[in-house]
């Protein structure tokens, strides 16, 4: 397979660092990056040594020594700087915002702060342990359908991407258990981190997401202290939303948010109440009231 690469877009003096998913690479973010960069936004996502698809694994302080590199590099030549994560990569652009709170903005996306999906395995909780083990450095999980996606088209290609072993635009076909320790560090330390955090912040998330619940885009939504807060829910994509049937509403979402961002840094407390519809509240209620139940 290919080596990944890295992406860049010269746009205006707003520029957007986009981190990628565990283990992946930018092409994750490419229809959003090229979205952001017709709308005038330079658009960067980088490969971060240790983090990215095609490096030797590393520590998640390593991860965010490479992020902040990259932000103070960008920093260095553009006026603005906003952070965008997808999945594990928006866990790091939560610690990258906290150690860089002069940031414009931050944007979300499939946040994940722990795998409780509807599509994780039993056994995820055993990892933990298995990385104690000799498993750690033979093991990897091997993705598997539906592949963060809801479009059943898209899916079948990603599924022949898979059994190639390639990376594709959702990520990679099997990550290994280092990476998913430290994922999972990643993830402690950023909870304890939210209530410190008050960039101006956009989450989009879809209720359905098998790899990561809704709750962890409610656990951020309710602590972080941004001024500037929306959270957007979506209903007909899964995990991977920068790909997923909703990609268009996504990039959309994110771009006039970044505008709003410039014009409101700092706006009052009333963008704190989340973009969602009735049928979603409702929708979101339901999966509160089943979360209950098997508690």
């Amino acid at each position: 397979m290919a080596d990944p690469t890295a992406l860049f877009l010269a746009g205006d003096g707003h520029a957007v660092l986009m981190l990628h998913g565990l283990s992946s690479s930018p092409l994750e973010l490419r229809f959003l990056a090229r979205f952001l960069n017709a709308e005038g936004f330079t658009a960067c996502a980088p490969l971060l040594p240790g983090y990215s698809a095609g490096s030797k694994e590393a520590t998640m302080e390593r991860w965010l020594d490479a992020a902040m590199r990259e932000y103070d590099a960008l920093a260095a030549r553009f006026t603005r700087v906003s952070i965008c994560g997808l999945s594990i990569g928006a866990a790091l652009a939560l610690a990258l915002a906290h150690r860089r709170p002069q940031a414009q903005s931050l944007v979300l996306l499939s946040l994940t702060l722990s795998y409780d999906g509807w599509a994780i395995p039993w056994y995820r909780f055993l990892l933990n342990w298995a990385y104690y083990t000799p498993l750690r450095k033979r093991w990897r999980y091997r993705e598997a359908a539906p592949f963060g996606l809801r479009n059943e088209a898209l899916r079948a290609k990603i599924a022949r991407a898979m059994q190639r072993n390639d990376f594709s635009e959702v990520g990679p076909s099997t990550i290994s258990l280092p990476a998913l320790h430290q994922a999972g560090r990643l993830a402690s330390s950023v909870r304890t981190l939210v209530r410190d955090i008050k960039t101006d912040c956009l989450i989009v998330h879809a209720i359905d997401d098998e790899t990561s619940s809704p709750r962890n885009a409610q656990f951020v939504a309710g602590n972080i202290r941004a001024a500037f807060l929306r959270t957007i829910w979506l209903d007909d994509s899964y995990h991977m939303i920068t790909s997923d049937n909703e990609r268009e509403i996504v990039a959309r979402e994110t771009a006039l948010f970044l505008r709003e961002s410039e014009v409101a840094h700092g706006g009052d407390e009333g963008g704190k109440q989340p973009v969602v519809s009735k049928a979603l509240a409702r929708r979101l209620r339901q999966l509160a009231a089943l979360g209950k139940e098997r508690v």
